[in-house]
């Protein structure tokens, strides 16, 4: 890939909409496959009451809405303040309560598991029903729309063309604790060509630090999919 197409595909631009300033992909088709549409506001006449607390909206009572909603509320239930980078905003946005919490729980996925994911690791690679397998490393690329292979050879996955994720784990250690991912199975399409491709990433077998952060890499990219799965159900 030419530097050019690179820094395209890359490139942002900064918008406002009704909600907030975003930082936005300067190309749609180049949006991440992690990403929310901004939902359309309730418009106020349908909303003459707090959709949590059915207060009823006066002079004194405001009506907000919610960033990842869009539905009605009154200042009590949606007061909130939190971090939404799965729609890009550059600042912390006004939430209802149900919706805060789930963006909390999803920080935790933008603040450590995708720099996991960027940083890469190490497996044992096969592509569909070769009998070889090659050790490469494997990488999200910086826009997150692409997982990134490299050993001897070079290969690129586009997120959005992932159809099925599977993990395998092991089973509990003999002092107990959770089981552990000793590997994932992907399958995706290619553009241009019939059926799905299906991917292989297996953990080394050593207790190394190589190991445990490939441990870590395949727990964050099972998190990765439920966003993606998330995302297409929108």
């Amino acid at each position: 890939m030419s530097s050019e197409v690179a820094a395209r595909r890359d490139a942002k631009k900064l918008v406002r909409s009704p909600s907030g300033l975003r930082m936005v992909p300067e190309h749609r088709a180049f949006g991440s496959p992690f990403g929310l549409e901004e939902p359309p506001w309730v418009p106020d006449k349908e909303c003459p009451r707090c959709m949590q607390c059915d207060a009823k909206f006066d002079f004194l009572t405001r009506k907000h809405h919610c960033r990842r909603c869009g539905k009605c509320f009154c200042d009590k239930c949606c007061g909130q303040k939190v971090a939404l980078p799965r729609m890009c905003f550059v600042d912390p946005v006004r939430q209802c309560i149900a919706c805060a919490l789930v963006s909390r729980k999803e920080a935790e996925f933008y603040d450590k598991q995708l720099r996991v994911l960027q940083g890469g690791a190490t497996f044992l690679v096969t592509f569909g029903n070769a009998g070889k397998s090659e050790t490469m490393v494997c990488r999200l690329s910086s826009n997150q729309r692409f997982l990134l292979l490299d050993g001897d050879s070079h290969h690129e996955v586009e997120i959005a063309h992932i159809s099925t994720v599977q993990t395998f784990a092991e089973g509990p250690p003999p002092a107990g604790g959770n089981t552990r991912a000793t590997g994932m199975s992907l399958q995706y399409s290619t553009p241009g060509s019939e059926g799905v491709t299906q991917l292989k990433l297996t953990a080394g077998e050593d207790a190394s630090a190589s190991r445990r952060q490939s441990v870590a890499w395949l727990a964050a990219m099972h998190k990765a999919a439920k966003l993606l799965y998330e995302s297409r159900d929108q």
